[in-house]
C-alpha cells in the first residue's frame, strides 16, 4: 500500500498503569508515557474544515489510556503491539501507526531517565490465490474465506469469482476450484504464510506429492511490491505469470496491478 505523508501526532500522554515482570510493578503500578504518530490522510478535513472528516485526538487518548489501565501485561513489547492492534481496529481510515511506550520506573537499580520499546505497524496490500479439489471444494474455500474475514490482522478486501480449472501438473486428479483474493494485513510475509498453512492445516490438507490433490490450496502472490527469495517463500509468486488459473481470478479484482519483477500489468500478463 502506497504511504502517505500526512500524520496526527499525540505525545508524551501520560498513564498510569500496571505493566512489568515483577509482582509490585502490577500491584502498585506505575507512570507511563506513549507517544504515537497516526499514518492518516488529512487532507479531506484539511480542506473543508469539518471535524467528522478528521481524528477526534481525545478519543484516540481514551483509547490508549483506558487500554493500558484495563490490561495488565509482563512486557510493554506487548502492551504496544496489542495496543497498535486495537487502534487498527477502532480507526478505519488508519494506514500505519508508530508507537513508543516509555517507561520512566523502570525499576533496573541505575539513574536513567527512562526505558521504552518503539514499534512500527501497517497494512500491506498482499493477494493469495485459493484452490481446492477434493471433498467439498467450495466448502473449503468459502471456509478460508471466512476465516481471512474474521481474522483481526486482515481486511479482506475483494474475492473473485469462483472458477472450474483443469489440474496443473503430470498428476491425475480431480478439476480444481481456483479464486484469489484481496487483503490488507497487518502480518509479515512469514506471518501470513504461518496463517494460511494454519487454515490448510485446518481442512486437513496433506502434503505427500507436489502437484498433489489437496483440500486446500492458499499461496501469496503478491505482497505489496515486495521480491524476496527466501528459500521458504518466494515473492512474487514465481510460478503466477504462467497460469491462467492464477490470472484469469487475478485479473478480476486487480487487473492493474504491476508485477514487480516482469513490470507487467495482470491484465497483460493474462
Amino acid at each position: 500500500m502506497k504511504k502517505t505523508t500526512d500524520k496526527i501526532i499525540i505525545e508524551n500522554l501520560e498513564v498510569y498503569a500496571n505493566h512489568g515482570v515483577y509482582e509490585e510493578e502490577n500491584v502498585l503500578g506505575q507512570k507511563f508515557i506513549i507517544s504515537a504518530e497516526l499514518e492518516i490522510s488529512t487532507r479531506k478535513a484539511g480542506i473543508s474544515d469539518a471535524l467528522v472528516l478528521s481524528v477526534d485526538y481525545t478519543m484516540v487518548c481514551r483509547i490508549i489510556s483506558t487500554f493500558l489501565k484495563e490490561h495488565t501485561y509482563s512486557l510493554i513489547e506487548a502492551a504496544a503491539e496489542n495496543l497498535a492492534l486495537l487502534l487498527f481496529a477502532k480507526i478505519n481510515e488508519l494506514k500505519g501507526i508508530k508507537l513508543t511506550i516509555k517507561k520512566p520506573w523502570a525499576p533496573i537499580g541505575l539513574p536513567i531517565e527512562y526505558v521504552a520499546v518503539s514499534i512500527e505497524r501497517r497494512w500491506h496490500r498482499a493477494y493469495v490465490a485459493i484452490g481446492s479439489n477434493m471433498g467439498d471444494k467450495l466448502k473449503y474455500l468459502e471456509g478460508a474465506v471466512s476465516a481471512i474475514k474474521n481474522d483481526v490482522n486482515c481486511r479482506l478486501k475483494r474475492v473473485s469469482d469462483i472458477i472450474v480449472t483443469e489440474p496443473y501438473g503430470p498428476v491425475e486428479q480431480d478439476d480444481f476450484m481456483n479464486g484469489c483474493m484481496m487483503l490488507d494485513t497487518l502480518y509479515t510475509p512469514m506471518e501470513l504464510l504461518r496463517f494460511l498453512q494454519k487454515l490448510e492445516n485446518d481442512a486437513n490438507r496433506v502434503r505427500e506429492e507436489h502437484w498433489g490433490p489437496r483440500t486446500l490450496d492458499l499461496d501469496i502472490l503478491l505482497y505489496d511490491d515486495l521480491v524476496t527469495t527466501d528459500e521458504e517463500l518466494v515473492i512474487p509468486h514465481p510460478e503466477m505469470h504462467k497460469r491462467s488459473f492464477v490470472l484469469e481470478p487475478l485479473n478480476q479484482i486487480a487487473p492493474n496491478v504491476v508485477h514487480p519483477l516482469l513490470n507487467k500489468r495482470i491484465r497483460d500478463l493474462l
